[in-house]
Parts: structure tokens; sequence; C-alpha cells
């Protein structure tokens, strides 16, 4: 099928850097371009140089696909915001698709989405389910399940992220409007989704899993201890400075999110597959 479903075509936006896996962008790029809807054209920001192994799957790809690939040149790594701003500003369409190196788009993704969009013109963010897996993309270990509709993603972010990040399609314009994604290292999806909501832009999540995310214990890691929940605090403070937390909230969540930050991994494993079950 072709980039152009009822008049709408699209850009899908990656960025990757040097520490990330030939293999795993080799799977990603590869569900790209098995998908029943291409993309008008794939945007790769190379967030500072890369591997050998990495380069030469991007020009591969670059070489043997029938979508126009664009690479864009980070001199230095500047981190996934500034970088996915930076590729934004190279997306010549209104909507656009992010897709992580690591994960796997169901062949469906895309089609879904589009459809979607095309049957609700007041939404400017559309996300969906994942399944997450360790090794197999094909067995999966937990699915994270957000909620659907406005009001309840609305009420959902107040306690935590309702997009996963890596099934986004977002409005170009809606995005810059705000500002795009600011400095806020881990969270600077969330900060983003939390500025547009207090603008009112509409947002949306399909109910089926529309990427197979890769997770392991390094996930579990990376988000505990010290160093996280500080900008864990950071992040907490924006929203409250935003307006979307109220004081009463923003404490709330500090004293909810301290704890499993500094227990150990193990039980915060346990912990993470419980809360994903939430629907």
């Amino acid at each position: 099928m072709g980039s152009n479903f009822q008049g709408v075509e699209f850009s899908v936006l990656i960025s990757v850097y040097d520490q990330e896996q030939p293999s795993y962008l080799n799977a990603a790029l590869s569900s790209i371009e098995n998908q029943t809807l291409m993309p008008s054209e794939i945007i790769i920001v190379k967030d500072g140089p890369l591997t050998q192994g990495l380069d030469s799957i991007i020009s591969q790809y670059r070489q043997e696909s029938e979508v126009q690939y664009k690479i864009i040149n980070i001199k230095s790594r500047v981190g996934l915001g500034k970088a996915l701003n930076v590729g934004i500003k190279y997306c010549s369409h209104e909507w656009i698709a992010r897709m992580d190196t690591d994960d796997i788009a169901v062949p469906e993704r895309f089609e879904k989405q589009i459809r979607y969009i095309v049957s609700n013109p007041k939404v400017s963010v559309l996300g969906g389910w994942i399944c997450e897996f360790e090794s197999d993309p094909w067995r999966c270990e937990m699915e994270r399940r957000v909620p659907t509709r406005h009001r309840k993603i609305y009420s959902f972010a107040k306690y935590r992220n309702p997009i996963n990040h890596m099934t986004v399609m977002f409005r170009k314009s809606a995005v810059t409007s705000v500002g795009g994604y600011l400095p806020l290292a881990g969270f600077e999806d969330y900060y983003l989704w939390v500025r547009m909501l207090q603008y009112r832009f509409m947002f949306a999540n399909i109910d089926e899993v529309l990427v197979r995310a890769r997770v392991g214990n390094d996930m579990i890691n990376r988000r505990r201890g010290w160093g996280y929940l500080k900008y864990e605090w950071l992040f907490l403070k924006s929203a409250n400075k935003e307006g979307f937390l109220s004081r009463y909230e923003m404490y709330r969540n500090m004293a909810m999110r301290t704890i499993p930050r500094i227990i150990p991994a193990s039980l915060l494993q346990k912990i993470y597959a419980r809360l994903r079950k939430i629907s």
C-alpha cells in the first residue's frame, strides 16, 4: 500500500547513537520497510559519530529502500530530546511517527494510526500499546496498556506517562508550537505531553499493540538510583510550574516515586511487572 492514504502523508523520525546494536537497528528498520502502509520518508538523526556497523546498516537501507531516507549528522552527541528536535525540522510532513532503534513495529502499525487520524481529525497526538520482550520479539513478557480517550489520558498523566513514546504519531505544528522536546534527562517526552495537554491539544491511544518493545534488566537499572530520582523530581517540579500538577499532586508523586528508585533492582522489577497490568 502506498504512503498516501486519503491524502495523509507522514514522516518517520529515528535518532541513533553509537552505543546501539546494529542487529537491533536492522530489525527496527526492517519492521518499517514491511509496513502495510509505507511512510513518505524516513529521517535518521545520527546523534554523534556512529560505529561502522551502525553506519553500514543505515547505508544498506538507504540504497535499497523505495522510501526516501534523509540522514542528519550531528557532530557530537546531544541526547535524545535535542536530536529529535533537529530531526523534526527536516520532516517534510505534518504527521510524524516516532520509532526507536531497538523496537519492532507490528506490520499494520502505520495503517491503523493513519486510519484513526483520518477518522479523528481533532487528535494531535496518537499512541498505542506495547508488548515488551527481552530477547524473542514474539514472546511477549508484558503489555503496557495506556488509556485510549483524552479525558482518561489527562487524568492518567497526573501519575504516569500516558503515551508509549515509541508508538507515537504527532502533528509537527502542535509539537513545535509548545517548543518541542526540552532538556529534561529521561523525561523529555513526558514533559512534552504535559505541556501539550496544558495547551489543550487532543490525545488518543489505540487499544492495540503497535510496537514490540525491547526491555531487560538494564532498563530497570536505568530507572533507579538517586541520579534518576533527581531528574524525576525536576520533572515533577516542572510539571507543577507549568500548572499541570498542583503542589499537592507534585509532593504526592515525589513520595510515591522515591521508594521504588532506591530499593533493590529485583524488587523494582516485580513492581514494574504489577504496574504494567494496569489498562
